[in-house]
């Protein structure tokens, strides 16, 4: 896989915004939380744009940014603002071969699921499954989700054993050991790109899944997609992460632990529950693309390649 370099103080990150909208309130205070980390900081032009109501900018503006800033000697990583909704508009607009040719560090989650598999499938880039700017990367997350999302991006060491915060326990679902890269993300998106020349590939590898405001009942129609193409059976192991408000609005019934037995179970691949990445109050950052080890029996997920140089 390539790699971006480690970040330093003084290195430049590009911010930009390949999915929804943002605020003028929100978008200075990702900007200073990033200096007061010491990072230069160049902004994208989709940071400051709205398009349709849900879309910072059209889609041609935003892949050309993300063209631009990989392709731009001056910025050593990338920062996403936020998620929220647009960013598989960009996969036939972005240029990979300029990406292969310029690897960076890569970081954002939820929407920007997308742009994880397809990076990594397109241009061989391993990228981070983390915490985005708008969170306050300096003045707000919480302790777990700083500390491993600012190793992940200045220490070209392995991040070695994620380990949840105090009091939330990660649970074996099913028994057994595991190796490979991890990938995946924001259920929903894994979910969207079945059946197009960027679905997920699984093949010998940890799939990782996450979601938030999603009933049970529409999680188990996007895990039934999933398995109806084969993810389950092509993958080396599970990891499931956190579902933040994902609970029944209307009805008693299932709940996504349930949905997650009857569906994923069966396949007798390696699980593990309750990591705390994703959009939950800690979103441990996830290196993807770069190998790591399931030992499901002992609850234990090690990252055991850096995601950078």
């Amino acid at each position: 896989m390539r790699k971006g370099k480690a970040l330093q103080p003084g290195d430049t990150i590009g911010l930009t915004a390949p999915s929804s909208p943002s605020t003028p309130e929100v978008l200075a205070k990702a900007q200073s939380d990033l200096e007061a980390l010491g990072f230069r900081v160049k902004m994208g032009e989709s940071c400051r744009q709205s398009y349709g109501g849900y879309l910072a900018g059209h889609p041609r503006l935003r892949a050309e940014e993300l063209n631009c800033m990989f392709a731009d000697p001056e910025v050593d990583g990338i920062i996403c603002l936020r998620g929220g909704y647009g960013t598989p508009q960009l996969l036939t607009l972005l240029d990979y071969d300029c990406i292969a040719a310029n690897p960076k560090l890569f970081v954002g989650y939820s929407d920007i699921t997308a742009l994880h598999t397809a990076f990594m499938q397109e241009a061989g880039l391993a990228t981070v499954h983390g915490p985005m700017a708008s969170a306050g990367i300096a003045s707000e997350l919480d302790f777990w989700s700083r500390d491993y999302l600012l190793r992940a991006m200045t220490c070209p060491e392995p991040l070695g054993e994620i380990v949840n915060p105090e009091g939330e326990e990660i649970v074996c679902l099913v028994g057994g050991e595991a190796c490979g890269p991890i990938v995946g993300g924001n259920l929903s998106l894994v979910a969207s790109l079945a059946g197009t020349p960027y679905q997920l590939d699984t093949r010998g590898k940890l799939l990782f899944l996450e979601d938030v405001d999603e009933e049970p009942y529409r999680i188990d129609r996007m895990l039934t997609q999933l398995a109806l193409a084969g993810t389950f059976e092509d993958c080396a192991g599970i990891i499931i992460g956190t579902w933040e408000n994902c609970v029944p609005k209307k009805r008693e019934g299932f709940t996504v632990l349930d949905v997650f037995e009857n569906i994923v179970v069966p396949y007798r691949k390696p699980t593990i529950w309750n990591v705390q990445a994703g959009h939950g109050a800690c979103n441990i950052a996830l290196p993807f693309g770069v190998e790591a080890r399931l030992d499901a029996d002992a609850c234990r997920l090690v990252i055991e390649e850096s995601v950078t140089r």
